[in-house]
């Protein structure tokens, strides 16, 4: 039985190793972004359908400006009408004569959702939050996007066929073809009535760190208080400056915000990991049952607020963590009975907005965690987190042999003696 229980710890060490760049995510293992096509009626060479985007990750979302959701279609399809969304380009509809043409003539049309506020005659369900999708944990009621649009051909009419080659627009994602599945079911009349589409396809989008970025894009420092060393983030952890795909701009000195504005790359200010987040642990204090941490996250994005963003934490002691000052937290149990992830986000109105580089760029923390007999120790960097990530982005972490230790036992040893020595000759004297 031990020999089965070591095989089977041994196993989750390896799969909490990978990284999410090779697009699984053992901290997420069945996190992905599901489009679902329903196809609700078909008459007379016009099919209506529903789009549903739902994304299925516990803490990686999609931020501003949101997706934007690309197919192309098998034949000659035209989008007729659309609510809920809209087509970037027309496209050329020559083709048709009558007085009303059509939404998109496009062959690969490309689809964004419409912005908050829009007259209420084009919205649907779930829709118009400018693209943007919260994750399952965060915000479980702005995690789906919907918009319905009706579809037809140029000249002879045919059964609907489903496109391919679909893209979500979202950096990092990429998606396979369409699979047929049982039809999605409605319900109305309260509840009383249930209606089922004619046809459901789902497609699916998985995200990898190394095709949105090619390099990380935060790191993480670590300090104690038992010791004066403060272990910065590694050396150009996110890249080096003067590198190719690399841009800082020096302490005093602004960028031309016009010129920024047109360029992908994160503009940082200038630093040895040039990485746009940096994440702090902090062994604060340690009591007689309880110890205490302290996480500061500093944004060095020169251009960029981070809106909704999040932290996961892992660490085999936050199966027992107490207290979480000023941010919100879930634990991830993400195989059921290991308790030993965390996600960490801001409060709504107060810190969930992580202000760009400058003196309020930075948001911070205290946890309380309960020392679990038989595993606690600050020995060896057990009190440092294994591993820590920032909007579903892998941080990277300091050498573990940079840690900071604790005190050599010689010293505290050799410190007492000149005492020890002096109390034997006071009793010697005594005597």
């Amino acid at each position: 039985m031990g020999m089965v229980l070591i095989l089977i710890f041994f196993f989750f060490y390896l799969i909490s190793s990978i990284s999410p760049s090779y697009g699984f995510d053992p901290l997420d293992p069945y996190g992905n972004i599901t489009i679902k096509w329903d196809l609700l009626l078909s008459n007379s060479g016009t099919n209506n359908l529903m789009v549903s985007i739902y994304n299925f990750q516990q803490y990686r979302h999609v931020e501003p400006p949101g997706w934007k959701l690309n197919w192309a279609w098998k034949g000659k399809e035209v989008i007729w009408s659309m609510q809920g969304a809209e087509a970037t380009e027309q496209g050329n509809c020559t083709e048709f004569k009558e007085s009303t043409l059509p939404h998109c003539c496009e062959k690969e049309p490309f689809i964004v959702d419409l912005l908050p506020g829009t007259n209420y005659n084009a919205q649907t369900q779930n829709c118009c939050k400018g693209g943007v999708l919260s994750s399952m944990k965060q915000d479980p009621s702005k995690y789906v996007a919907t918009f319905q649009m009706a579809v037809g051909g140029s000249g002879t009419n045919s059964q609907f066929k489903m496109p391919e080659n679909f893209k979500l627009g979202v950096p990092g994602y990429s998606c396979g073809g369409a699979v047929k599945v049982e039809p999605s079911r409605y319900t109305t009349d309260g509840g009383r009535r249930w209606t089922q589409a004619l046809a459901t396809w789902n497609v699916t989008c998985m995200y990898s760190q190394s095709l949105a970025s090619p390099t990380p894009r935060c790191c993480v420092s670590l300090s104690a208080f038992y010791n004066q060393t403060i272990v910065s983030c590694p050396r150009c952890s996110c890249g080096c400056q003067g590198q190719p795909g690399t841009k800082c701009v020096k302490y005093g000195e602004t960028p031309p915000l016009l010129k920024q504005n047109q360029d992908p790359t994160p503009v940082v200010r200038c630093s040895e990991h040039m990485c746009p987040i940096r994440v702090h642990w902090h062994l604060k204090e340690s009591y007689k049952q309880y110890w205490r941490a302290k996480m500061t996250v500093t944004n060095f994005h020169i251009m960029k607020n981070y809106s909704e963003w999040n932290l996961v934490v892992l660490h085999p002691n936050l199966q027992s963590l107490t207290q979480v000052f000023s941010f919100n937290y879930a634990p991830l149990n993400r195989y059921g009975y290991i308790n030993d992830t965390g996600m960490f986000w801001g409060l709504p109105f107060y810190n969930d907005i992580l202000l760009q580089e400058g003196k309020d760029g930075n948001l911070q923390t205290e946890i309380l965690l309960r020392k679990d007999p038989g595993i606690f120790t600050f020995r060896e960097g057990w009190g440092f987190p294994r591993k820590i990530q920032f909007n579903g982005d892998e941080c990277v972490m300091p050498p573990p042999d940079e840690y900071p230790s604790l005190p050599n036992k010689g010293h505290s040893a050799s410190a007492t003696t000149p005492f020890i020595i002096l109390f034997s000759l006071f009793l010697a004297f005594m005597l």
